[in-house]
């Protein structure tokens, strides 16, 4: 993993050499890079290069080993309490050898996760039909449309002009282009609800032009000049992106559904969910470009001629396209149902389905384009495996056992409420440094931690949204810890300890932002 996202950095950005309102510009990662062709005398003579062997395929033996014998520990060599059935202790330890899995990475994480859900069917711990109930899940359908709504957005080119405009407006200095793109991601996050695409699709192509136009390179020591520090702070702004409103992400809609599936049901929860976002990520989306400002100045302090690249870009990107017209409609329609939806019996993923019929009947997309979203039927694969093994482990009272050993655990250290809070959110937040995926991280561990929450006798809306939260803000963490993280390092603009120095001091900030002005903000609210 860590090394294909080097590798990307030193691969030629192809979208510069199209326009992104191209109708083909949004086929180029869909192409398989062949090898040339050799000449056919070649055959004929000694073979004195021969091609290196294939790597070897199937399972990595060494997580396979580890991740088996997890499952096999609990399983086999662990003491069953006398409260817990077998058949919960058996599904109990499948799910933690499919958490190691996907910690450890012996195969790719659907092809893991399917693994782990035969398992259970195989050994009659789950009949066919609970094994495989959450592929009818709604909240996970609603993932997978919010992939196809952003790949719209980078097909039309929307979200690249979306962009282009706030540098027009904003970028005569390096300080100034950072807020720009900032606001700019802050605005189209609620319409396009995937922050990789948001990041490989609209602001690293954005960076990397502008920062080539300063004469800073990737790999390349000039890279401080101006690229390493528009990479940096887009990276870390974009969790308080995600975390402002409820369709900014995957992951949020994910935690919503798990608490529900807890009993903490949030009503209205689009509205619900911005109200308690608001102010704090609007407070830490402002202080992220300044504070990167100082700890991780760039050299290039003005940027004069970039308002000027932005509207040449404009002036050849030409007006506004049919079908950019089109995508504007339809996510203002879809937004406007995922806030006044409840009030009209319309859901949420209802809404997303109109907005994709809308898309797909007037040929914003095609159908290929949804089949070649691989990583939405990958999520729909693995997200279901995890969160049905999670309905199942709650339903068969394992979440409420652990919930009640942890809660007995901080009652014997005498924690009050808030110092109870503190320690949870923070095991929560930092356990983040083994993950390399902000949804694996939910499916594993947030419904645990959420009854450890109640079961402590914390309020059970402020913790199901404060661990939602935190799952966006610990995206910037390392270079692995989200898909946004592993397509800006794979830019060949940041060094590895700058990326864990800058994080981790990030993340302290973010904490102390939260820490204050969340809690007078959700005591306003009435949370607490």
């Amino acid at each position: 993993m860590f090394i294909l996202g080097g590798n990307t950095g030193s691969l030629p950005n192809t979208s510069l050499s199209l326009p992104n309102n191209s109708p083909h510009h949004h086929r180029l990662s869909s192409i398989p890079r062949s090898r040339p062709l050799l000449p056919v005398l070649a055959s004929q003579a000694p073979d004195s290069n021969p091609e290196p062997e294939p790597a070897a395929a199937g399972a990595k033996l060494v997580p396979l080993v580890i991740s088996v014998a997890v499952g096999l520990a609990v399983r086999f060599l662990v003491p069953r309490p006398a409260e817990v059935s077998l058949q919960a202790w058996q599904l109990l330890s499948i799910f933690l050898s499919t958490i190691a899995g996907l910690v450890l990475g012996p195969l790719p994480v659907g092809a893991w996760a399917f693994l782990g859900l035969t398992a259970a069917v195989a050994t009659h711990t789950l009949p066919f039909a609970a094994a495989f109930s959450a592929f009818t899940n709604e909240v996970i359908w609603l993932i997978v449309i919010s992939f196809f709504f952003a790949r719209g957005f980078v097909k039309t080119g929307l979200g690249d002009r979306f962009a282009t405009y706030f540098v027009k407006w904003l970028g005569s200095s390096t300080l100034g282009l950072s807020y720009g793109l900032t606001i700019s991601e802050a605005c189209i996050a609620p319409a396009m609800p995937s922050t990789t695409a948001r990041a490989g699709g609209v602001f690293l192509p954005i960076i990397k032009s502008l920062s080539l136009s300063a004469e800073s390179k990737p790999n390349h020591p000039s890279s401080r000049k101006l690229g390493s520090y528009l990479v940096m702070t887009q990276f870390q702004a974009a969790g308080s992106s995600s975390a402002l409103f409820l369709t900014a992400a995957a992951q949020n809609l994910l935690c919503l559904k798990l608490a529900e599936e807890l009993g903490v049901l949030i009503t209205n929860p689009w509205v619900s969910w911005f109200k308690a976002a608001s102010l704090p990520a609007i407070v830490s989306l402002l202080a992220t470009p300044y504070l990167l400002y100082k700890i991780f100045p760039p050299e290039t302090k003005d940027t004069p001629n970039a308002p000027a690249l932005a509207a040449e870009k404009l002036k050849r990107m030409g007006p506004v396209t049919k079908n950019e017209w089109v995508m504007v409609v339809t996510m203002i329609l879809a937004v406007s149902l995922w806030v006044f939806g409840h009030a009209i019996g319309v859901s949420s993923v209802v809404a997303a389905m109109l907005g994709l019929s809308i898309l797909l009947l007037l040929g914003v997309l095609d159908w290929d384009d949804c089949l070649n979203e691989k990583s939405a039927w990958d999520t729909l694969a693995w997200f279901a495996v995890l969160v049905g093994m999670a309905a199942q482990l709650t339903n068969l009272g394992i979440v409420s056992w652990m919930s009640s050993c942890v809660a007995k655990l901080l009652q014997s250290f005498s924690l009050r409420l808030p110092a109870a809070f503190c320690v949870l959110e923070a095991c929560y937040f930092l356990i983040h440094y083994l993950f390399a995926s902000q949804t694996g991280h939910v499916g594993a561990l947030y419904s645990a931690f959420l009854a450890m929450h109640v079961a402590a006798g914390l309020p059970r809306a402020l913790s199901a949204f404060a661990l939602a939260f935190n799952t966006n803000l610990f995206g910037a963490l390392t270079h692995y810890s989200s898909g946004q993280a592993a397509v800006y390092f794979g830019a060949g603009y940041l060094e590895l300890p700058d990326v864990f120095r800058v994080g981790f001091v990030t993340a302290l900030v973010n904490t102390l932002i939260w820490g204050v002005v969340a809690s007078i903000w959700w005591k306003f609210l009435g949370l607490y």
